[in-house]
């Protein structure tokens, strides 16, 4: 049995544990500092659970004595200690975050790992599985010259003014939305303003637009630097959400506020269990002296798991860190400190027992009917 213990008992934590316990090959244990939390969890799961001051990293390191492999489903911003204390366990880690600054602290540590330690932040979605995604569509290319990235989980009804309900953390959204953007410009790597560029697209006769966020590109900018003209990411949104958040958090200056944004988002904007993961990625370059593109979109949507219903954002995150973590486990990302989630075949990843929630045609009656291919997108 494979060792694992995950940090954070909340949605996406608990549906990690699920996963991997219900595929019978792992010795699952959480830990969480909300004893409430952990009941819940274990009321459904005969797993070990540990109530734990994740802040405090002397207990974080004692926690971690002996085991194999470490998942953090916590805040980005506790992530520095728990890769610290990682570290100073000999224990894999490996993370969600979409926290650039958090990502580099990991790769910093990861010079340091023992034989046989990994170090694999941003396991999640977006950066993530997007990644893995974009890093495939390049391959084939004598140049490339423009990768684009796009990525939305939405309500799928939705019915207030922001188009938007709350499927994740909120300290990550308001990151991806106030944060510098990486990018490549010319050829150049730069930092693009969040919630510009806004784009607009339609798809099965709904609107849809696409603005710069943070972190979604995770390392592809390293990856791909002096490879590709253009590279950028973008999250979707249904038409006139941007605009709303724009006023919030550039004319109302919530962005340099950002408790009371939190504090407004979680008190006035529900959570919604009925959501749809949107990914879409497109290269374009030349190949045998043509200019080429390719493209990938798929539609996932919330369906029953292990017998509850999980929203496609529990899905798509609790996949992605979980087939990472266990083609790792196989030996097949083999090595010692940093691996990159570009450096995963996408092949691999989609014939996983947990990268198949991520696949257009469905492995099993559980989880069929759960992803649409998408059939049409037109950019603006």
């Amino acid at each position: 049995m494979r060792n694992v213990i995950i940090l954070g008992s909340g949605k996406i934590g608990g549906a990690i544990a699920k996963l991997l316990f219900h595929s019978g090959d792992y010795t699952v244990a959480v830990a969480d500092q909300d004893a409430a939390s952990l009941q819940r969890l274990k009321d459904t799961l005969p797993i070990e659970t540990i109530q734990l001051d994740v802040t405090n990293e002397a207990q974080v390191v004692n926690c971690l004595q002996g085991r194999e492999r470490v998942i953090s489903a916590c805040p980005y911003f506790l992530n520095t200690i728990i890769s610290r204390a990682a570290l100073e366990a000999g224990v894999s880690y490996f993370d969600l975050t979409e926290d650039v600054s958090t990502s580099q602290v990991v790769m910093d540590l990861a010079s340091q790992a023992r034989e046989g330690q990994v170090f694999m932040p941003q396991c999640g979605l977006a950066p993530g599985f997007i990644s893995i995604l974009a890093h495939d569509l390049c391959s084939g290319f004598d140049s490339m010259e423009k990768v684009k990235m796009r990525v939305g989980a939405l309500p799928q009804y939705p019915s207030n003014m922001m188009l938007y309900n709350l499927t994740w953390s909120t300290d990550g959204l308001i990151n991806e939305y106030c944060n510098p953007c990486e990018a490549i410009s010319d050829g150049k790597m730069t930092q693009l303003m969040p919630l510009g560029g806004l784009e607009l697209f339609s798809l099965d006769g709904v609107n849809y637009e696409a603005f710069n966020t943070s972190g979604g590109l995770g390392t592809l900018c390293e990856t791909l630097k002096g490879k590709v003209k253009e590279l950028n990411y973008k999250t979707v949104r249904y038409q006139g959400h941007q605009y709303l958040m724009r006023f919030l958090i550039n004319s109302l200056n919530l962005g340099a506020r950002r408790e009371i944004l939190k504090d407004i988002l979680e008190k006035a904007v529900p959570i919604t269990m009925q959501d749809v993961v949107l990914t879409f990625c497109t290269v374009s370059g030349q190949k045998d002296g043509q200019l080429l593109q390719v493209s990938d979109a798929r539609k996932i949507y919330n369906q029953k798991v292990h017998g509850e219903q999980w929203s496609s954002i529990q899905i798509t995150t609790a996949a992605g860190i979980c087939a990472v973590v266990d083609l790792q486990a196989e030996g097949r990302l083999a090595g010692t400190g940093f691996i990159c989630q570009e450096s995963v075949p996408l092949s691999d990843f989609l014939n996983n027992r947990f990268g198949k929630y991520y696949r257009t045609e469905s492995a099993n009656e559980e989880s069929k009917a759960a992803i649409e291919p998408v059939k049409e997108i037109i950019s603006s």
